[in-house]
């Protein structure tokens, strides 16, 4: 008698796992080749399929790249979200659990991949940017709007403008990539996205100006 935890016959189990080997194919010659040098042929050849049976999960390259998203990169972001929204106390301490829960999510090399192809595709195929802004950014940023506007009616923060303080809290982590993966310009350390946190969230909250040393004979 067949219980429901039987084992799947085999081609069912190759069947569900599909979808996954096709995007890690996908991603391996996106990030080897570019996206726009990266054909569905390629794409079936290197996960052993027919190129018809990409197409029974995915209906086009940029329905990859945006399974990619939805795989990787959203989750992320909806994690540093949920982080945020609930960590109690002040906007610093919701901000740090953001930023440091994205840190964390986009220190896997699979993660980041994606927004690195992105950022070096998007301006090529603009359908790329829209798919990422409406999957990634329009669930984050509005979060991001709503807690420096609770720090400022709290009068924890000083009245700033809550749109362009986002643009400039989540716009260093942006430039970095873009340095890197636009310009050719890395760090000497290398593309270390939580060091850059750190070290954002450190100048963001004390400043950039060393401050003086107490007087000893205060």
């Amino acid at each position: 008698m067949d219980t429901d935890d039987s084992p799947a016959p085999k081609f069912r189990r190759r069947a569900e796992h599909r979808p996954d080997e096709l995007l890690d194919a996908a991603l391996a010659l996106f990030v080897e080749r570019g996206y726009a040098h990266t054909s569905v042929a390629q794409i079936a050849r290197a996960a052993g399929v027919s190129k018809g049976a990409v197409y029974l999960y995915f209906p086009s390259k940029q329905a990859l790249l945006e399974g990619l998203v939805k795989r990787a990169v959203a989750p992320a972001g909806a994690a540093a979200v949920a982080a945020a929204q609930a960590t109690p106390g002040n906007v610093r301490t919701a901000l740090t659990a953001f930023l440091g829960q994205l840190a964390l999510r986009l220190s896997d090399p699979q993660v980041v991949a994606v927004p690195r192809i992105v950022l070096r595709e998007a301006a090529a195929v603009p359908e790329i940017a829209e798919m990422y802004r409406r999957s990634v950014l329009e669930p984050a940023l509005p979060v991001l709007a709503d807690m420096i506007r609770r720090g400022i009616a709290s009068g924890e923060l000083r009245p700033v403008d809550p749109e362009l303080t986002i643009r400039s809290i989540m716009g260093p982590i942006v430039v970095h990539l873009v340095l890197a993966e636009v310009f050719g310009v890395w760090p000497a350390a290398g593309l270390s996205l939580p060091a850059l946190i750190d070290n954002h969230l450190d100048i963001l909250f004390h400043g950039l100006i060393a401050q003086p040393e107490p007087s000893r004979d205060a």
